[in-house]
């Protein structure tokens, strides 16, 4: 497999390999979902995302299907996947509160963002480590009984400082960085303290 060829202008991030875009999620960690469809752009938090399938790769999420969210995505069928890290945990807070039905949050919390490189949905990369772009997979039961979206990642990038070779270093050098998991009342707890029982791929 292959990752995407470039990055959008303004990067900092490094390509992630696509076989190895399942480990940017597969501990769990906050995440913010980005979409877009026209003129209209949205971000929103969500605890709930994990990795089903790796090559091609592919991923579940709980998004809501009543949110401003999911009624982009499924006009576009696209968005991006942001993993905020401690740096960001209060804009992961801050758009998890309010709707974006009734405001641009992108521009209400002074959030940057760029391209995605293939789909063009918004990434972003001040308070993250790690972003994803998604092509939405339909399935209609899936979505009509639960709140659970599928898709495909076809692109993905990640901040060299913490992730290199396909794997995060979580080793306490650069702890802000490190992601996030959300515990509820506006706490949350970060990554740390890992150690290794023997080096494999």
């Amino acid at each position: 497999m292959t990752t995407a060829s470039a990055l959008p202008v303004g990067s900092r991030f490094a390509p992630v390999a696509l076989e190895h875009a399942s480990r940017l999620l597969n501990h769990g960690p906050t995440i913010m979902v980005t979409s877009t469809s026209g003129e209209r752009r949205n971000v929103m938090s969500a605890a709930w995302s994990t990795p089903v399938e790796f090559v091609p790769p592919r991923l579940a999420v709980v998004i809501d299907k009543n949110t401003f969210t999911k009624s982009l995505i499924d006009a576009s069928g696209k968005f991006g996947i942001c993993v905020p890290n401690v740096e960001g945990a209060k804009m992961a807070r801050d758009v998890g509160v309010v709707s974006g039905h009734d405001e641009d949050k992108f521009a209400t919390y002074g959030i940057a963002s760029l391209a995605g490189p293939v789909l063009g949905v918004p990434v972003i990369e001040t308070g993250c480590s790690a972003w994803l772009e998604c092509r939405l997979i339909p399935e209609a039961h899936s979505e009509d009984a639960y709140d659970t979206c599928f898709c495909e990642v076809v692109s993905a990038a990640a901040d060299p400082a913490i992730f290199r070779d396909g794997h995060w270093q979580f080793d306490g050098s650069r702890p802000t960085l490190h992601t996030i998991h959300y515990l509820g009342g506006g706490n949350f707890v970060s990554v740390g303290n890992a150690f290794s029982v023997g080096a494999i791929d």
